[in-house]
């Protein structure tokens, strides 16, 4: 179809479902820089398929427009939208449909600041994927599953992915996906503080834009600045955003210039040009209120709390960031425990048909510590009792609870507490080889099972983890602050005895070990 016919809907013809047809699939085949050149066009196709009668083509129209919407920062709107065709989708059956409204709503919760769901619905738009679909269609769900992943702490997992879509839009030749993942692999180099690797990229970027005559939006002016800031160029920085700020170039996503204010208030704090400084972050909340964008939002109030603090107005810093950690719980406490409740949910429907057994692994583990989580337990405790009854050997249960625990979040801060948890969970992986497992069942709780281990041993075991988390160097992640646990562990002979029961039983040893004193292990008698 030519330019000229691309942007109208055909009035006549025998065959008018498929032109209609012709239509849409050109509009969806458009680069994310002329999203504005759709809006118009899929709405008239819209109409004219709901004239007709042709629903899926009414669908795939309306997601165009949820796409539009999401992209102009009608958040909402474009949510909504993109819901009800994808209840549509699975209703009907329509595979590409579906793939395709689980990219949106992905990047709807993105901009919500739902990390978990976001995820959720980036890994199942990539698990109706197939390898016969257009190379552009499947980079680009490539790539929002790999931006969905490093978001919730997946960084090697969604390196991998997104360097499966860069093959393939180099392979494909479709510079302006190229450039796109490009520049999600740069800002990855930088989240990590590789700035080697990430001016490499830019470079890249550079090249290819050399090449084709690409015009950077403002994701990528962004990711660019973001380097510069890594550098202290602080004059750079204000020189790639200032045209985005001047609407001269196009925000491709509905949270870009949101993402752009934030870098250049950063930019502006850091050179010392506060009354600037604050004035972007003031223009900055009015734009993530108007869009309703809480995960730019969050963030702009922990900025606000740095620039109050660089300016000697200490009180206001430390309400402000107050209030950044309150608006912050709900968001991180998503990225944490429920990425992989979110992953295994959607792994139950599809993602057996594409590398299921890694990605069930993922959904198992606890995403802050790697540990297993109590998903797993729930899974798999019934099974070890179960083998342990059939081979009449025993097995032990030792719950794990670190002795107060809140100290260490209200002393210091939650960042603290999770390096706390992450240390925690290494040397419990050291007390469990073999067969033997560990968990995380919740906040500072984990639980170890020890397949084939009697009474004495396992209360041997524990002790010696015990002595070993007292004895860990904590002191550069804590101070003066100690850290020790408290442990309850029970055991079954033979196998016999219910779930239930034996973590009932341990869980009244680990109140005794408290109750007496705590940094102790307290061991039932054989059951």
């Amino acid at each position: 179809m030519t330019t000229e016919t691309a942007n109208c809907v055909p009035t006549t013809g025998l065959d008018e479902l498929g032109a209609l047809e012709a239509a849409v699939a050109e509009l969806e085949s458009r680069p994310n820089s002329q999203f504005r050149t759709v809006g118009d066009p899929a709405a008239e196709l819209r109409r004219r398929a709901g004239e007709l009668g042709a629903e899926e083509l009414f669908q795939r129209a309306e997601l165009l427009l949820a796409s539009v919407d999401l992209r102009e920062g009608r958040i909402g709107e474009g949510g909504q939208s993109a819901h009800r065709v994808r209840a549509w989708a699975e209703e009907h059956h329509s595979l590409h449909l579906l793939a395709r409204a689980h990219r949106q709503l992905s990047l709807f919760y993105r901009y919500v600041g739902d990390s978990a769901d976001g995820l959720k619905h980036a890994v199942e738009s990539v698990a109706h994927m197939r390898d016969d679909w257009p190379v552009t269609m499947r980079a680009q769900l490539l790539m929002s599953l790999s931006v969905a992943l490093e978001e919730s702490g997946s960084r090697a997992e969604g390196a991998r992915r997104a360097r499966e879509a860069l093959a393939l839009t180099v392979a494909g030749g479709d510079h302006e996906n190229t450039i796109l993942a490009l520049n999600n692999m740069v800002y990855s180099a930088y989240e990590v503080d590789d700035e080697a690797t990430a001016r490499a990229m830019v470079a890249e970027m550079h090249e290819l834009q050399a090449r084709t005559g690409h015009r950077f939006g403002a994701n990528e002016l962004d990711t660019m600045a973001r380097v510069e800031l890594m550098g202290g160029h602080y004059d750079e920085v204000e020189a790639l955003l200032t045209p985005v700020l001047a609407d001269l170039v196009a925000a491709n996503e509905g949270d870009a210039i949101a993402e752009c204010q934030l870098t250049l208030a950063l930019a502006r704090r850091l050179a010392g040009r506060y009354p600037e400084a604050q004035a972007a972050l003031d223009a900055n909340l009015r734009i993530c209120e108007e869009r309703g964008l809480a995960a730019v939002r969050a963030r702009i109030r922990e900025e606000q709390a740095a620039l109050y603090a660089a300016t000697g107005r200490y009180a206001e810093a430390y309400e402000e960031h107050r209030a950044f950690h309150t608006e912050t719980t709900a968001l991180l406490s998503a990225q944490r425990d429920a990425r992989a409740r979110a992953l295994q949910a959607v792994f139950e429907a599809n993602e057996a048909r594409r590398a299921s057994e890694h990605f069930r692994e993922m959904a198992h583990r606890d995403a802050l510590t790697g540990l297993y989580n109590r998903r797993y337990i729930n899974e798999r405790l019934p099974a070890l009792l179960a083998e342990a009854a059939a081979g009449g050997g025993p097995i032990s249960l030792a719950i794990v609870d670190l002795d107060h625990f809140k100290r260490v979040n209200d002393t210091l801060s939650h960042a603290t507490g999770d390096s706390v948890l992450q240390n925690v969970a290494e040397l419990l992986e050291e007390a469990t080889p073999g067969p033997a497992l560990a968990a995380r069942m919740g906040g500072e709780e984990f639980l170890l099972v020890f397949p084939g281990v009697g009474p004495e041993d396992a209360a041997v075991r524990c002790e010696r983890l015990r002595l070993r988390i007292r004895a860990h160097a904590w002191g550069p992640i804590t101070g003066t602050l100690p850290v020790t646990t408290s442990i309850g562990v029970t055991t079954s002979l033979d196998g016999l005895g219910a779930v239930k029961t034996l973590l009932s039983q341990a869980d009244r040893n680990l109140y005794a070990a408290k109750h007496n004193g705590r940094d102790r292990v307290v061991a039932d008698t054989v059951i």
